[in-house]
């Protein structure tokens, strides 16, 4: 749907009975100074969002060069001791005291 010529004839002329014509120019100017702050703020968000990203990717480089510097670096492997078996302690006290 399309505003024609004769409906915006009759939305200015209602403005300028409704405001008059005097403060028109100062809503104009207030109305784009509203608009400018309105994209100054957009360009500072984008701007911070991307610094952020850097940051955040500076830093995920970090700890990954740090990961594999680790995984590069020898290590020692332990073994594992056996586990006691708790029956075998049991059984061992048991035929010590049977042969006295």
């Amino acid at each position: 749907m399309r505003a024609g010529f004769w409906e915006i004839v009759l939305i200015v002329v209602l403005v300028l009975i409704l405001f008059g014509h005097n403060k028109i120019p100062g809503l104009m100017k207030n109305l784009a100074n509203g608009i400018n702050i309105f994209k100054k703020e957009i360009k500072e968000t984008k701007d911070g969002a991307s610094v952020a990203v850097q940051k955040g990717a500076a830093a995920h480089e970090k700890r990954r060069a740090a990961s594999t510097a680790v995984k590069k670096s020898p290590v020692k492997k332990v073994a594992a001791e056996k586990p006691v078996k708790k029956n075998a302690a049991k059984k061992t006290v048991k035929k010590s005291t049977a042969k006295k």
